[in-house]
């Protein structure tokens, strides 16, 4: 093992540009997704008709289709159709899709938990169906919604490195560029990278844990 080697100044830099695309990526797709999410979750939750069963269809489907199946999609088959996309727009496009389906579910859980008596007291004191979901049922489900929220925003963090098979250079993809000048950096670079995917979400937890602690 060549931790010197491994560590040298240009290779650290290398992590770090591959690092800087992975957050670029993820923070996209958890900006992008969370906005779907939250528009897909909505119109279940009020079950608007042949909208909700539209996107009843849109979620089990991408819910159930495997997120690297996405990704290859995204680069590779819409090429043929006359869409091409760069390697972070394919990447982010994907992880928005997979992840926004998936975060749909939490937000229609965490809006069908809010009890029944205050919509009902909420719409007695005049609030219109819009006005109801505004005012009490989304300021009550986003905070419940916090902990698989941030769950759910880790794993897509980490999902990131599955774009390493469209050679979206993030940081997986250029910790194996490192292995490949040397198999004694294989054990040096892959515990940098551990270390680093460890503290990145560390710190999406603890995040959680305080947003949890503040809207108790």
């Amino acid at each position: 093992m060549d931790f010197v080697g491994a560590y040298s100044a240009d290779n650290l830099k290398f992590l770090l540009d591959g690092l800087y695309v992975t957050l670029i990526v993820a923070f996209s797709a958890i900006a992008l997704s969370f906005l779907l999410g939250c528009i897909l979750g909505v119109i279940r939750y009020t079950n608007i008709p042949v909208l909700s069963q539209i996107t009843f269809v849109f979620v089990e489907l991408f819910r159930n289709l495997p997120l690297l199946l996405i990704i290859f999609f995204m680069r590779f088959a819409l090429p043929e159709v006359g869409i091409k996309l760069g390697l972070i727009t394919a990447a982010v496009a994907a992880l928005t899709i997979f992840e926004g389906a998936m975060i749909s579910e939490i937000v229609r859980g965490g809006l069908s938990s809010v009890d029944k008596g205050q919509i009902e007291a909420g719409r007695s004191s005049g609030l219109t169906g819009m006005q109801t979901l505004w005012h009490i049922v989304l300021p009550q489900g986003l905070r419940r919604m916090v902990p698989p929220l941030v769950s759910q925003f880790i794993s897509l963090l980490k999902d990131t490195s599955l774009a390493v098979i469209i050679s979206l250079p993030e940081l997986m993809h250029n910790a194996g560029i490192i292995i490949g000048h040397g198999y004694n950096y294989t054990i040096p670079t892959l515990l940098l990278v551990a270390l680093i995917y460890f503290t990145v979400n560390y710190l999406l937890s603890r995040l959680s844990k305080r947003l949890e602690t503040k809207n108790a």
